[in-house]
C-alpha cells in the first residue's frame, strides 16, 4: 500500500555489466556479487547519514537485490523453464530494510519440477554463500493456493507478491485463484487478522511503552500499519492509503500523520540494522543511546538525549496505535457487524450507545458543546454497559481536542466534570487511560501532556512517567476489588474505609508529573497539585493532604527498605513526619500502588512485609502518642521478659538463659523479635561443639517476614560477612536484610534473611535448605577464603547501565555506628566485595539494609571500628569509600 516515489538510479554504484562481464570471463561469482552488496550498503548508509529520504533507501535496496536476484536466475538458466521467481511479504511491497529477510517463493507448473531440482538448488546455495538472508519455498501453483487456504500469513504474504523473473503467467494464474474470493473471504480475513494483532500485542502487555521495544511488532509498531494496509486491501481491494481516505475511512491529515510515522519507525529500523549489522527489529538498550546521538538529540540539564529520542518514538507509537484503533474498529462495523440489528439507546441530546458504544449524536456536538470533550468519558464511568467509543466519535474527539484551552480549563463545568469522573464508580482508570490515549487529559492537565512518553533510561522504571501513572491509578482501583484482599490486605481494608477515594488518585496523577524537568520532582509534583486542586475548589484540608502526599511519596518506601524499622527511634520519626492516621493510610495506598506499577518484579514478599511491619509500628506509635515515645529500655526488658517467659516453660532455669545472654549487646534484643531469640537461645544452648559453627534455616513459611532466615553462630571475625555473602550468592540466594551482632567473648551471631536470585521466596523444600547449610557449613571451614568469580552472569540490560558508584557516609553519634550508603549497579558478588574490603580495613559490620531495585542497588552498611566505635576519621572515611568505588566501578569497567 506504499506508493514509490522516482528515484535515482536505484543501484548506485552497482555496475551490472561490470559483472556480468567478469562472470563470464571465468571470475568465480561469490566474491563478486558480495562486493556487489557490501558497495551498495555502504552507499546506501552513507545516504541514510546524509538525510535521504527514508523511502528512497528501502526501496532502493529492493531494486538493487532485484537486478542481482534477476542475473543469478538467468545465470543458472532458470529464465527458460517454467517457473517464476516471485517476491513476497515485506520484499514483494518494494521495501527492503538492510538485513531483513528476502522471501522468496520459486512457483512452478503443476508438473513435476525434477530436471530442475539441481538448478534451483545451486541457485540458492549461490543466494546463501553471498550472505542474503534468504526465506524461501519451492511449490506448485495447486500447492501454494492449498498452504494459502490452511494458513493466514501465506495468503497475506502473496496479496502483496510480485514477480522479479520467469514465467510471470504463472504468477498470474495463482494471483486469479487468490483474488477469487474462495481464500479467505473478507470477513474471515479480517477477523484472522485482528485476532493475530490482539496475540501479538499480548506478547508485548499490550503496551506501547516496552523498555526495549519491537519497532515491527510492538503495539503501535510497523505490524499495526501493515494490518491496516491488508485488511483495506482484501476487502476494498485499495492499494494506497488515499484511496482509503477516499473512501472515507481516513481524513487527509490522517493520511499524513499515518506516512510520518512509518517514515519515523522506517528509519529507526534502518538505523537499528545499520548499528546492529544484523536483521535487529528491537530497540535495545544497547542501541537506544547510539541512534539518539544518530538522530541529532543530545543531552542537557533536564533530559538525557536517549531520553528525547524514547519520547520522541513512544509518542509517535501512540499515535499510531490509536489511529490502528480507529480504522480496526471501523472495519469490525463495516465488515462483521454491517448486517447486525441496531439496539441504540439515547442518552441525551448530545450522546447516545450504539450496540454497546458511546457516540455523539451528530458531527457537531463538540464544537456546540466542548464540555461534552469529557463528559463522554464521565458517562462511560457512570454506565458499567458501555463498552467503549465508536470509531467515528473516537475520530471527532481526536480532532476536536485543540478546543481544550485556557477558557476550557478555566470553566467551572469542565472542573466539575473532571472531578465527577474521579468520583465515578466503574472503570474510572480505564476512562483516563482512554482521555490519556485520545490526547485529552494531556490537554486538559497541560503539565501530564508534558510526561506522555517521557521514558526514565533505567531498569528500574520500566514504563515511561505517563504509562507508570496510569499503573498506579489502576492500582489503586484494583484495591477495591475483592480478589485484592489475599494479596494487598491492608491495602484493601484502607480502600474501603476511604471517604474520598478521588483525593488518592490526585495524588496518583501528579505524584511523578515534575519528572524530566530537572530538580526535585516531588517538589514541583506538589506545587502542579496544589494548583490543581486549587482550581478544581478542593477544600485547604484535603488540599493539603494531596500535596504532602506528592511531596513525601517516597518516604515510606524509602524507610521501610532503608532503615532499621526494628529501631522504635525510626519508627518514632517516621510517625512524626506522617503525623496522623489519616495521612498513613493514604500513604501506605499510594505506596503500594506505585512500587507495583514502578516494575512487577520490585513487589515481592519481602517489600510486601517490610511495608506491613513498618504501617503496623507507626499505627502503634501514634496510637500511643507522639508525646510518649517508647522508653528503649523498657522495650528490651519487655522482650527479654517474654523470651524468658517462653524459654523457662522449656525447661530452661532462667539463670542458664541469662549466661548465655551475657554476651548479647542491648542492640540484640531491640532489634530480634521475641520468637526468634527463644530459637536462638534453645539451639545455642543444645549446640555443645562451640568449634563448630551453628547454622539454622528458618523456611519463608515459618518467618512473618517472607524471606528465608539464615542464622550463624560462630567464632566471629569481620571475615565471617565477605564469607557469608559469597557463599550466598554461590546459592543464587539474594540478601535482603542483614543483621550481625559481635560479642565480646569472640563470636558473632548473625540473621540473615535471603530470597532467591528472582526477588522469589525459596519455600520449604527440605532438599534445598540442607543443602544449603551443608554449602554455608563448608565455607565457614576456609576462613578468609573469598573466591574471585561467581556463578551468576551480570545480565545484559545492566551491563549497559554501568553508572559510577556513589558512597556516603555520616556518623551516628546517637547510635554508635558509622552509616556507609552505596549506590550502584547490581553484579554478581557485590556483597561479597564490599565485605571483603571491610575485612581488610579492620572494620566490624553492624548490620545492614539491602535494597535492590532493577538493576540499581542502595545498601545501607552500619559499621564500627574492631572497638565497636563508630569511624570518625576523615582521612580513613575517605580511604573506605575510594576503595569501595574502586573495586566496583572496576568491575564494571566496559570491556
Amino acid at each position: 500500500m506504499t506508493r514509490h516515489p522516482a528515484t535515482r538510479d536505484p543501484t548506485g554504484p552497482f555496475d551490472e555489466a561490470a559483472l556480468r562481464a567478469a562472470i563470464a570471463r571465468g571470475a568465480a561469482p561469490v566474491p563478486l556479487y558480495k562486493q556487489a552488496i557490501t558497495s551498495h550498503r555502504e552507499w546506501s548508509y552513507q545516504r541514510f547519514r546524509d538525510g535521504a529520504d527514508i523511502r528512497e533507501l528501502i526501496t532502493e535496496r529492493a531494486r538493487f537485490i532485484d537486478r542481482l536476484l534477476v542475473l543469478a536466475w538467468k545465470h543458472f538458466g532458470l529464465n527458460e523453464q517454467p517457473l517464476c521467481l516471485v517476491a513476497v511479504g515485506g520484499y514483494g511491497r518494494g521495501e527492503l530494510h538492510p538485513h531483513s529477510d528476502i522471501d522468496l517463493l520459486l512457483l512452478s507448473d503443476n508438473q513435476p519440477i525434477g530436471a530442475l531440482t539441481g538448478a534451483l538448488e545451486r541457485f540458492i546455495a549461490l543466494l546463501w554463500d553471498i550472505k542474503l538472508n534468504i526465506g524461501h519455498s519451492v511449490r506448485s501453483i495447486d500447492e501454494t493456493i492449498a498452504r494459502a487456504r490452511d494458513d493466514i500469513t501465506i495468503a497475506t504474504n502473496l496479496m502483496e507478491s510480485r514477480v522479479i523473473s520467469g514465467d510471470a503467467q504463472l504468477h498470474q494464474r495463482l494471483m486469479q485463484a487468490v483474488r477469487a474470493g474462495q481464500i479467505w473471504p473478507s470477513a474471515a480475513f479480517f477477523r484472522a487478522k485482528y485476532d493475530e494483532q490482539l496475540e501479538r500485542h499480548r506478547k508485548y502487555a499490550n503496551t506501547e511503552y516496552n523498555l526495549e521495544p519491537n519497532v515491527k511488532s510492538s503495539p503501535g509498531g510497523l505490524r499495526d500499519t501493515q494490518t491496516i494496509a491488508w485488511v483495506a486491501k482484501r476487502h476494498y481491494g485499495v492499494q494506497s492509503l488515499e484511496d482509503l481516505a477516499a473512501r472515507g475511512f481516513l481524513l487527509p491529515e490522517e493520511v499524513d500523520v499515518l506516512r510520518a510515522g512509518q517514515a519515523f519507525l522506517w528509519r529507526v529500523r534502518y538505523a537499528l540494522h545499520m548499528v546492529s549489522g544484523r536483521d535487529e527489529d528491537r530497540l535495545l538498550f544497547d542501541h537506544q543511546r547510539t541512534l539518539a546521538t544518530l538522530f541529532g538529540y543530545r543531552d542537557d540539564d533536564a533530559k538525557k538525549a536517549v531520553e528525547r529520542f524514547m519520547q520522541a518514538y513512544y509518542r509517535w507509537v501512540l499515535t499510531l496505535g490509536e489511529l490502528n484503533e480507529v480504522l480496526m474498529q471501523h472495519f469490525d462495523e463495516d465488515i462483521l457487524r454491517a448486517c447486525e440489528p441496531e439496539q441504540v439507546l439515547e442518552i441525551n441530546s448530545r450522546f447516545r450507545v450504539r450496540n454497546g458504544f458511546i457516540e455523539v449524536t451528530n458531527d457537531k456536538v463538540f464544537e456546540k458543546y466542548p464540555s461534552a470533550l469529557l463528559e463522554v468519558f464521565v458517562l462511560m464511568a457512570h454506565n458499567e454497559h458501555i463498552d467503549g467509543v465508536r470509531a467515528s466519535t473516537i475520530r471527532l474527539i481526536r480532532n476536536s481536542r485543540e478546543l481544550i484551552d485556557d477558557e476550557f480549563r478555566a470553566d467551572p463545568r469542565n472542573r466539575a466534570l473532571f472531578i465527577d469522573l474521579l468520583r465515578a464508580p466503574y472503570k474510572m482508570s480505564l476512562q483516563l487511560r482512554r482521555m490519556r490515549r485520545y490526547g485529552i487529559l494531556g490537554n486538559y492537565l497541560p503539565e501530564f501532556g508534558n510526561v506522555i512518553g517521557q521514558m526514565q533510561h533505567d531498569l528500574f522504571h520500566i514504563y515511561t512517567v505517563d504509562a507508570h501513572t496510569m499503573e498506579v491509578i489502576k492500582n489503586m482501583r484494583r484495591f477495591h476489588y475483592d480478589d485484592s484482599a489475599g494479596h494487598f490486605p491492608i491495602a484493601a481494608r484502607i480502600v474501603k474505609r476511604m471517604d474520598k477515594p478521588e483525593l488518592l488518585y490526585i495524588a496518583g496523577l501528579y505524584h511523578d508529573i515534575g519528572k524530566g524537568r530537572g530538580g526535585d520532582h516531588s517538589l514541583l509534583g506538589a506545587e502542579d497539585a496544589r494548583a490543581f486542586c486549587e482550581r478544581h475548589g478542593l477544600n485547604k484540608r484535603d488540599t493539603n493532604l494531596v500535596v504532602w502526599l506528592v511531596q513525601h511519596h517516597l518516604i515510606m518506601s524509602s524507610t521501610a527498605q532503608r532503615k532499621d524499622i526494628a529501631d522504635p527511634e525510626v519508627i518514632r520519626e517516621f510517625a512524626l513526619q506522617v503525623g496522623d492516621q489519616h495521612y498513613l493510610d493514604y500513604l501506605y495506598v499510594l505506596t503500594v500502588a506505585d512500587i507495583k506499577a514502578t516494575n512487577p518484579t520490585l513487589w515481592n514478599s519481602w517489600r510486601a512485609s517490610l511495608m506491613r511491619e513498618l504501617y503496623a509500628e507507626t499505627k502503634r506509635a501514634l496510637r500511643r502518642g507522639l508525646e510518649n515515645p517508647v522508653d528503649k529500655q523498657e522495650w528490651i526488658e519487655e522482650t527479654q521478659q517474654g523470651a524468658l517467659e517462653i524459654l523457662c516453660g522449656m525447661g530452661f532455669d532462667e539463670d542458664e538463659i541469662w549466661a548465655l545472654w551475657a554476651e548479647r549487646g542491648e542492640d540484640y534484643f531491640l532489634r530480634e523479635k521475641v520468637q526468634d531469640i527463644v530459637w536462638h537461645t534453645e539451639a545455642i544452648a543444645q549446640h555443645g561443639d562451640l568449634d563448630r559453627p551453628l547454622i539454622l534455616i528458618k523456611p519463608s513459611t515459618e518467618t512473618l517476614l517472607s524471606a528465608t532466615q539464615i542464622f550463624v553462630y560462630s567464632r566471629g571475625g569481620s571475615h565471617l560477612f565477605p564469607m557469608l555473602a559469597s557463599a550466598m550468592e554461590q546459592l543464587d540466594l539474594s540478601i535482603q536484610d542483614a543483621r550481625l551482632y559481635n560479642a565480646s567473648n569472640g563470636y558473632a551471631l548473625d540473621t540473615f534473611f535471603v530470597l532467591d536470585a528472582n526477588g522469589e521466596a525459596i519455600g520449604d523444600d527440605p532438599e534445598r535448605i540442607a543443602h544449603m547449610e551443608r554449602f554455608l557449613r563448608q565455607q565457614l571451614d576456609k576462613p578468609g577464603y573469598f573466591p574471585d568469580s561467581l556463578q551468576r552472569r551480570t545480565p545484559r540490560q545492566a551491563r549497559l547501565f554501568a553508572v559510577p558508584t556513589r558512597t556516603q557516609i555520616s556518623v551516628d553519634a546517637a547510635r554508635g555506628y558509622t552509616v556507609l550508603e552505596v549506590v550502584t549497579p547490581d553484579r554478581p558478588g557485590l556483597l561479597a566485595r564490599i565485605g571483603k574490603i571491610f575485612y581488610e580495613y579492620g572494620i566490624e559490620l553492624q548490620k545492614a539494609k539491602i535494597t535492590t531495585l532493577g538493576e540499581r542497588v542502595e545498601d545501607v552498611f552500619y559499621i564500627t571500628d574492631s572497638q565497636q566505635r563508630p569511624i570518625t576519621s576523615p582521612a580513613l572515611q575517605g580511604a573506605i569509600q575510594e576503595a569501595i568505588r574502586r573495586e566496583l566501578d572496576q568491575q564494571t569497567a566496559p570491556q
